[in-house]
């Protein structure tokens, strides 16, 4: 069983600007299949930015995803944890905040994310959410799954 974050992490950072809308969020999201990304500036996390938080805190306010900053709706001050932090420690902070996705943060800056679905696979192999967890998502109608999901869509370096 891992003992260490930096074990059971995704490593890399996706990130976004503040000033990025919404819709350049969504779409680095889609390309890269996952379902926030880190907003930073300066190299620092300063947010996280969700699926969820795109429809409930804009979308459903009717809110214009062109216009909207990535910084206007994401959670601010993110909970985050270090490489070499207990997984226990993820855990009880994943429990205490109820959140179910950890920015991993070294000297300051972003190095990966650490999801429930992570700790779910490294204590319980074999368990349902596991399993769950280790299955690849459906491209989504129109998309080429071999470019990342579109046309001129890449990864986002955390911003300098």
């Amino acid at each position: 069983m891992a003992e260490f974050v930096r074990e059971v992490m995704t490593p890399g950072a996706v990130a976004v600007r503040p000033d990025a809308s919404l819709v350049e969020a969504a779409q680095l999201m889609r390309a890269e299949n996952i379902g926030d990304v880190l907003v930073a500036a300066d190299g620092q996390v300063i947010g996280v930015l969700t699926d969820r938080d795109i429809t409930l805190r804009a979308v459903a306010d009717g809110a214009d995803p062109l216009t909207v900053s990535a910084q206007a709706v994401c959670t601010p001050n993110p909970v985050v944890v270090g490489p070499d932090d207990a997984v226990a420690a993820a855990v009880e902070l994943m429990r205490d905040h109820a959140i179910r996705r950890l920015p991993v943060v070294q000297d300051g800056h972003p190095v990966g994310m650490v999801s429930l679905g992570d700790l779910a696979v490294a204590q319980d192999p074999g368990s349902a959410l596991a399993h769950i967890s280790r299955a690849e998502p459906e491209p989504w109608p129109g998309t080429d799954p071999a470019s990342g999901g579109g046309p001129g869509i890449g990864p986002g370096p955390v911003p300098a």
